[in-house]
Order: C-alpha cells, then sequence, then structure tokens
C-alpha cells in the first residue's frame, strides 16, 4: 500500500459535489452541440485512420471554442493536439490532457462508444475553459488530445512517441461500459501475424511431395491450448486462422494465424508469455518442415494503471453524479490508454451505458447511437471537468498524483 505523505492528502478537502454542481452548469449551454456531435459520429462510423469525417467535426468545435489546433499530429492525418492557456499560465502551471477517440469498429460501427467518448471529453474541454474563464483564479494549460485509431493500431503509441505527453501533468478520458468504475483497469496486449510458408502438391496423387503449411498451423494451435495450463491465471491467448490454404485437393502452401496475447502484468506478458507463444509457431513450423513469419504490425497495449489520487477523485464524482461505482470491477480488454497511464498519472472512469451490456455488440452500438447516449456524455464530461478543476485549482492534487504513480 502507498503511504501519502499529509501535505500531500489535501485533495481529501476538495469539494468534489461543488466541482460536479459548476461543471453541469458550465456544460449546460454546450450539451445540445455534444449530443449532436456524438449523433454525427455515430451516423458517419470510421474505422481506425479514416477517421476524416470526425476529426474534421472535433477541430472545428475545438476552434469555435478558442482552442488553438494542431492537425496531422505525428503524421496521422487523423490525430490533432487542440490547446487553449488562461492569459495568467506559465510554463510551470498545471497542464491536463483530456483524450478523445472517435475510431468505430468493423461491421457495427460504433459498438466500442468512441462516439460518446469524444463528445464528453470535448464537453469536459469547453466546460473547464468556460469555468476556469468565468473564475480567474487558477492558471492552467488544457491540453485536448484527439488520438484515432484505438481499435487495432495503438493510434496513442506513435503521438507519444512523438511527445504528444511532454510537459503533461495529469491525462484522463471516460469510457461508456456496462458498469460505473472510477479505477478501470486493462490487460497489455501483443498482436502476432504469423504465416507459415509449405509446399504445394496435389493432395490425393502426391501428397508425400507437400509440405504442408495447415498442419503446421494446426499444431501452433494446439501447442498453444497446451501451453495455457503453464500460464498465469491473468494470460489469455485467442487466435484465429485468417488462411487457412487454397483447396481441399492441394497440400495448402500458406497458411496465416492472427492472435491475440494479453496479460495484466505488461513486464511478464513482455519477456516471458509471447516469447513463449511464438515458440509455439517456430516449433510447429520445425514440426512441419515448413518456413514461419512473426510480425507485430502494432504496437504492443499497455495494461491500465489508473492513478489512485485521480481514481479517487473521480469516484466521488460518480457518488455525486448519482452513480454506484462498482466494488469489484472485472478487468476487460486493452486499451493504448494504458500505455499514456505508464508515461503520466492518468483515469480511465468507465459509466454505465446500457447495465451489464458488453461493448463490441449489436446492442451496445444502438444504444451509443440513441437516448441513452445522452446522460453519459452529460456526465462523463462533468467527471473529468470536476477533476480537472481541482487539479488546476489545488496544486496538492497534482503533487499527490505524482507521488502515488511515482511509488
Amino acid at each position: 500500500m502507498t503511504t501519502i505523505a499529509p501535505e500531500l492528502a489535501a485533495h481529501r478537502e476538495v469539494d468534489v459535489p461543488a466541482l460536479i454542481e459548476e461543471a453541469r452548469g458550465a456544460l449546460a449551454a454546450h450539451l445540445p452541440t455534444l449530443v449532436d456531435v456524438a449523433a454525427d459520429l455515430h451516423a458517419n462510423p470510421e474505422i481506425r485512420f479514416t477517421e476524416v469525417h470526425a476529426a474534421a467535426r472535433l477541430t472545428a468545435e475545438l476552434e469555435t471554442a478558442g482552442f488553438a489546433v494542431q492537425r496531422g499530429f505525428a503524421g496521422l492525418e487523423t490525430a490533432f493536439v487542440g490547446r487553449w492557456s488562461t492569459a495568467d499560465a506559465t510554463d510551470g502551471t498545471t497542464t491536463v490532457a483530456v483524450f478523445l477517440e472517435y475510431d468505430a469498429l468493423e461491421g457495427i460501427g460504433h459498438a466500442c462508444g468512441h462516439n460518446i467518448i469524444a463528445a464528453a471529453g470535448l464537453g469536459a474541454a469547453l466546460a473547464v475553459k468556460d469555468a476556469l474563464a468565468a473564475d480567474g483564479g487558477a492558471p492552467a494549460h488544457l491540453v485536448v488530445v484527439g488520438s484515432p485509431g484505438e481499435e487495432g493500431a495503438a493510434g496513442k503509441v506513435p503521438m507519444i512517441e512523438h511527445g504528444v505527453l511532454d510537459g503533461i501533468d495529469l491525462a484522463m478520458m471516460i469510457h461508456p461500459a456496462g458498469e460505473d468504475v472510477a479505477a478501470s483497469s486493462s490487460l497489455s496486449r501483443v498482436a502476432l501475424d504469423v504465416e507459415f510458408t509449405g509446399r504445394a502438391s496435389h493432395a490425393a496423387a502426391h501428397p508425400e511431395r507437400g509440405i504442408n503449411a495447415l498442419d503446421a498451423a494446426t499444431l501452433a494451435l494446439t501447442a498453444i491450448g497446451l501451453l495455457r495450463q503453464q500460464l498465469p491465471d491473468d494470460a489469455r491467448i485467442h487466435a484465429i486462422v485468417t488462411d487457412g490454404g487454397q483447396a481441399p485437393n492441394i497440400i495448402p502452401e500458406h497458411t496465416a494465424i492472427r492472435a491475440f496475447v494479453r496479460a495484466e502484468d505488461r513486464d511478464a506478458l513482455l519477456a516471458s508469455i509471447v516469447p513463449r507463444v511464438q515458440a509455439c509457431f517456430q516449433g510447429a513450423a520445425i514440426a512441419t518442415g515448413c518456413e514461419v513469419l512473426i510480425e507485430e504490425r502494432t504496437p504492443p497495449y499497455y495494461s491500465l494503471r489508473p492513478n489512485p489520487t485521480l481514481a479517487g477523485l473521480a469516484e466521488q464524482a460518480l457518488v455525486a453524479l448519482g452513480r454506484t461505482p462498482a466494488v469489484a470491477p472485472q478487468m476487460g480488454g486493452s486499451t493504448d490508454m494504458g500505455n499514456v497511464s505508464h508515461v503520466v498519472p492518468s483515469i480511465h472512469p468507465m459509466l454505465t451505458l446500457v447495465p451489464d451490456c458488453s461493448p463490441h455488440t449489436r446492442e451496445f452500438a444502438e444504444a451509443a447511437g440513441g437516448t441513452a447516449a445522452t446522460p453519459v456524455i452529460e456526465d462523463g464530461a462533468a467527471l473529468l471537468a470536476a477533476t480537472a478543476l481541482a487539479a488546476f485549482r489545488d496544486p496538492a492534487v497534482v503533487a499527490e498524483a505524482k507521488a502515488t504513480f511515482a511509488a
């Protein structure tokens, strides 16, 4: 357990319900626009790195609100960074980043609710700007990060590599889900694309002349199935055959597998689990006489590390919003917000869109485009805005968040 020095515990005196009410008041004028933004993105779903319409709409809203926007960050056409600062902000002023996601899923659109994430994050930024402009008592640097390609491409990673987190003190975003969670977690993930190459031959006339790439794929998946018994409880391996051969009467000369390997412990995943899975593919190639190519075409996703200080504020905010935080939330999938959380203190709270309904389903996609989205947008924006306002107005919040992060 992390022990916090008394002088770093001032955030416990932050009046979170009052901040929620202030954020709600600042949001009121923007809510119709935010609901329209979410509906617009839902009606125009775009998958990873093709989010041209979404990026254009979001950057236009930010510029209208007075943010300076940099488009095409890190060489990604649909990535952007919006910045706004109070007049009295200096180099040492607290800097908070709010992340927006806006890519959809193939086939089922916004089944992960990224249209809601974008609208709520935008709303939080607008509310914080209005509140600070009206208050005049807290210097602030506010950064809005438009991060494309979260679904399957880890778009935040190249943005991190190009310095999007340089100078950032705290980072945050919200996500719709099937329950309310202040300190959500996730699994680290590595995606492996594997190709086996053998030699074709007539499967009936001369099978002995072939080298069967499908045998290699079958052996590899069998070896992975046996390996699972020796893996930690948090490990997950799931794979599909993307090419199983060309015709039944031809010894398959080429097969391909896509596998996701996950674990909560990032270091164990990278140092131990992934190499053992790769050995299953390599061993299958040796056993069948095939050649094997194993590639990681996307960066690894790191497990979420919710910052205890910020998660504590988020939990108070959920209660103030009339929501009941889950006592023992289950670990979900993987997100590149986890990579952010390994660099700066971060939170990724979850808000109920439909109770017990899982993202990446058609039911979730339908809800993300309906009336159920509005309270999630409003509450998500208020939660993020209240947390950011607490950090801007109380230096002890930032100090404690950094102390718990370092610990």
